[in-house]
This record gives structure tokens, C-alpha cells and sequence, in this order.
């Protein structure tokens, strides 16, 4: 369908289109200093006038220059929070007088849309579903959510100093696993519609017929986020990775890394987990609680009551060498989709496409 054009003045006009559809609308706020995704009440709530700032061990907000909903790339948070929970209940217990009783968790999956959503969050998104439902062992929690999920996607308008969703093949534009699509000008919104639900969404709205100006104008916009100078090597180099095994890279990055595990958390890919058992000693109840992990946590490489991975350089490795190669193996794909979290969330600078670059003598200056 071609793209048509919905006034500023008319975005909230979408915002209660979805609800009345019957979602939760989750959207980007400001809070905290960074822009998260959480529940609106209204589109006052969008960060208006503001953008990001990034750089190696670096972010923060600005005033823009335009007064615009979505002049901003990525915060610390996508999906992931919303589908891979950092803390799941697996399952319940109740002690008895006749011994434990089972019972499941009550699910909070509900319909949800997601307004603000960028290309690469979308990349991240359909490999999360390769790892959680489409698998031999689909997650139940997940793929209730999943199942419920309405997608508003915002074309970027820029890049960040961080970016790099050129070089993986996801962004700047979204081109696929949105019901709408928006690029934001500065006086209003085309809009482009996929699927049934994202029709009937559309045909609700006040829309026009967009000028070939404004689509000039969306398509310049494009073409400047699209101009990265960070840039990732292409897939078949990023498997030759496995050849460095015993690279002295590894050490020198290992001298600044704090294994912390903030990589992990804010990669929209990421997820590693552990179990833990809980249990009130008062109520007799138990739960089994599925909470997020990170492969640079040191208990994360006990196999068999032995360290697989005691260093930290062995802990960076497993990363790089499971995101960006053998992943492949897995998913066909690398598991980096360019957002560029990992850079600017890493309280030591570590600019993993420089370190990638280096490993593998091919730095982009």
C-alpha cells in the first residue's frame, strides 16, 4: 500500500485507534535520563524535542532542534524486557499435608502495541522468535505475549554516533514485521500500512494523499541515518572470528573489560538465563524463577562443578565468537543487529566493532 499522510496534530488520533482495538499502548518516555519503552496514557508522554547523545561508554539527552516524537535512535531497552522477562515464574508449588502441590503461574500477556519501534529492535525481534518459539522447545510466556503484539515501526531520521544497522543489512528503513510504518516529518507522519490489522488501523485515521515533496523530504531522511561510519564486517568474515581463538586481543580487551554483563542486558538478542528456586518459609510456597544471565558472569561457565571460562578474556570471547559466528550455525544470521547498545552502555568504552575490526585487520578509520 502507498504511504499516506496523517497531520501532526493527528497522531493521537492513532494512539486511541489502538486502544480502542483493545491494546495496552506502550511507548517511548523519558525517565530515569534515557528513553524506555513503557505504558502511555497519551502522546504527551512521547519524548518530544529530545535526542540522544552516543558514544563509546556514553549517553545521554538533548534538546533537538526539531520538536519531533521519535528524533531519537535507541535507548537502553526493545522488546526484550516485554518478552523475555528478566524474572519469569516457571512454575509454583503449594507444601501440603499431602506433599507439594503444583499449580501454574497466572500470565500478564495481553494485547500490546508497540508505538516508536526502530528496524534493527524489529532484526533483534524475529531472532528472539527463532530462539523462543520457533525451536524444538517453544517458551509459553513468550509466545503469549508474542502472539498479542501490534508494531508501530518509525523509519530513523538519523544515526547515531553508534549505529551501525547499515553494515548488518538491518536499517535504517523497516521494511518487514511492522502493522504500521511511520516516517516522521516535521509537520506530520506518512504512514504505511501492512497486513489486515494494520489497514483496519489506517482507515480510521485522518489521512491525505502524500505530496511528492513529503516523500522527497521521508526519503532524504532515510538517506542521511543510512550514511554510518561505524561498520561491522559481512557475515562470511565474521565466522573466520573462530580462527582467532587464541588471538592477543582477547587479553587487551580483558584489561579494560569489567565483565559486568550491561553488553548483555541491553542487546536485544541476548538470552542467557538461570533458574532459581525460591520459597516462603512461613506460606510453605515454592516458585521456580527463570531470571536473566550473562556469559560474562562467572558462575555462568560452571559445567560439572568445574570453570569452563574463569578468565575474562574466555568470557568475551564466548560472546563475540557466539553473537557474531556460530550463531550463523544456529540461526543463519549473525546475532548483531547494529543498534550499537553494547557500545555506548559499556561503562568501559569498549567499541566492539573496533575490536572486531582490529581482530580481524579489517579497521574502518
Amino acid at each position: 500500500m502507498d504511504k499516506v499522510y496523517l497531520p501532526r496534530g493527528s497522531l493521537g488520533e492513532l494512539y486511541q485507534a489502538l486502544v480502542d482495538e483493545g491494546y495496552e499502548v506502550i511507548g517511548p518516555q523519558e525517565q530515569q535520563d534515557a528513553i524506555v519503552f513503557a505504558p502511555l496514557s497519551g502522546i504527551e508522554q512521547l519524548p518530544w524535542g529530545r535526542q540522544e547523545f552516543t558514544a563509546p561508554g556514553q549517553y545521554r539527552l538533548d534538546n533537538a532542534s526539531e520538536q519531533r516524537a521519535f528524533h531519537w535512535n535507541t535507548g537502553p531497552q526493545s522488546f526484550k524486557p516485554w518478552l523475555f522477562k528478566p524474572q519469569q515464574v516457571m512454575w509454583l508449588g503449594q507444601e501440603t499435608d499431602d506433599g507439594i502441590v503444583f499449580k501454574a503461574p497466572v500470565s500478564d500477556a495481553k494485547p500490546r502495541a508497540f508505538i516508536g519501534v526502530r528496524s534493527c529492535d524489529i532484526a533483534a525481534l524475529y531472532l528472539q522468535d527463532q530462539h523462543f518459539m520457533h525451536g524444538p522447545h517453544p517458551d509459553p510466556w513468550y509466545s503469549e505475549q508474542r502472539r498479542q503484539l501490534c508494531i508501530v515501526a518509525v523509519n530513523c531520521s538519523r544515526a547515531a554516533d553508534t549505529c551501525f544497522c547499515v553494515s548488518t543489512g538491518d536499517g535504517p528503513e523497516a521494511t518487514y514485521g511492522y502493522d504500521l510504518l511511520l516516517d516522521e516529518l516535521d509537520d506530520g507522519y506518512l504512514v504505511q500500512a501492512k497486513g489486515e490489522r494494520g489497514n483496519r488501523i489506517l482507515a480510521t485515521l485522518p489521512t491525505q494523499g502524500a505530496t511528492p515533496l513529503q516523500q522527497r523530504h521521508a526519503e532524504e531522511q532515510l538517506a542521511r541515518a543510512a550514511r554510518q561510519s561505524r561498520q561491522m564486517p559481512d557475515a562470511d568474515t565474521l565466522k573466520s572470528l573462530v580462527e582467532h581463538l587464541s588471538d592477543e586481543q582477547w587479553l587487551r580487551i580483558a584489561e579494560r573489560c569489567l565483565a559486568c554483563g550491561n553488553c548483555t542486558s541491553v542487546c536485544p538478542t541476548c538470552f542467557c538465563s538461570k533458574q532459581e528456586a525460591e520459597q516462603d518459609l512461613v506460606s510453605g510456597e515454592h516458585q521456580q524463577v527463570r531470571v536473566w544471565d550473562s556469559c560474562f558472569s562467572e558462575q555462568h561457565g560452571h559445567i560439572a562443578g568445574k570453570n569452563i571460562r574463569g578468565e575474562v578474556s574466555q568470557r568475551y570471547r564466548q560472546w563475540v565468537l557466539h553473537k557474531l559466528a556460530t550463531w550463523q550455525d544456529q540461526y543463519q544470521r549473525s546475532g548483531c543487529v547494529g543498534c550499537g547498545r553494547c557500545i555506548s552502555w559499556c561503562p568501559a568504552a569498549i567499541d566492539l566493532v573496533e575490536e572486531v575490526n582490529l581482530m580481524l585487520g579489517s579497521r574502518h578509520d
